[in-house]
């Protein structure tokens, strides 16, 4: 119960939230261990549920042509299929899978209405959420409309240390396992270009790559260089 109540405190829709009520709600979620490759949901189908990781890393994408298009990377503290709780009928915009071995905590439309009904702070954060993420779904579109490949791969790799950087002693980590074709579907890309600028960056040493985990040496002249 008080892991469920630490996490749903640093969740931005719930911080609103007294912990009474934090308390209140936590036995509303069911905790599920969900294997590597597995899909938690498909594009298209119902949106009754709001997911908040625990452990692990899920992706959301979409295919185009059977071509895969991440739009979102989420990891421990990160949460995803806010609108669900939103709009009743709604159906999934894209499709979630897990990375890894996720644990995950799930909660229904149906057992949380009675909280938004009476909280109007609470709906509110619920759609500064989802504008927030509307807003960067505009941003990536923009990038890939107006960017070269090589200024979408710098600017997606800023984004990813943004997100998910931590301090090392070579530089920022980005602590999210990626391969060059993961990276390539997130850029809107094929893998073999995201391979020869990623060999690009090593080489000018702006970035290192060990183990596919990204570190950027030089953050600065990676920004300067994005047009």
């Amino acid at each position: 119960m008080k892991t469920i109540v630490q996490l749903l405190q640093n969740v931005p829709i719930f911080q609103v939230l007294p912990e009474e009520d934090l308390f209140a709600i936590a036995p509303l979620f069911t905790e599920k261990k969900v294997k590597k490759n597995s899909i938690l949901f498909l594009e298209g189908d119902p949106g009754e549920e709001f997911y908040l990781i625990k452990s692990g890393v899920v992706k959301i994408y979409r295919l185009d042509d059977a071509k895969e298009i991440i739009l979102a990377l989420f990891r421990e503290g990160d949460f995803f299929g806010e609108m669900s709780l939103i709009h009743e009928g709604l159906t999934r915009s894209a499709t979630a899978e897990t990375m890894e071995m996720c644990v995950l905590y799930s909660l229904k439309r149906s057992s949380f209405v009675q909280y938004m009904e009476k909280s109007p702070k609470l709906c509110l954060k619920l759609l500064e959420s989802t504008m927030q993420r509307l807003r960067k779904a505009n941003e990536q579109i923009y990038d890939l409309t107006f960017l070269g490949v090589r200024s979408r791969i710098l600017k997606s790799i800023i984004r990813l240390s943004e997100q998910y950087g931590v301090p090392s002693k070579n530089g920022l980590l980005i602590d999210v396992k990626l391969t060059h074709q993961q990276l390539a579907n997130i850029v809107g890309t094929v893998r073999e270009s995201v391979t020869k600028v990623l060999q690009e960056l090593q080489d000018e040493g702006s970035i290192v790559i060990d183990k596919k985990k990204i570190t950027l040496i030089d953050t600065d002249a990676i920004k300067k260089e994005i047009r």
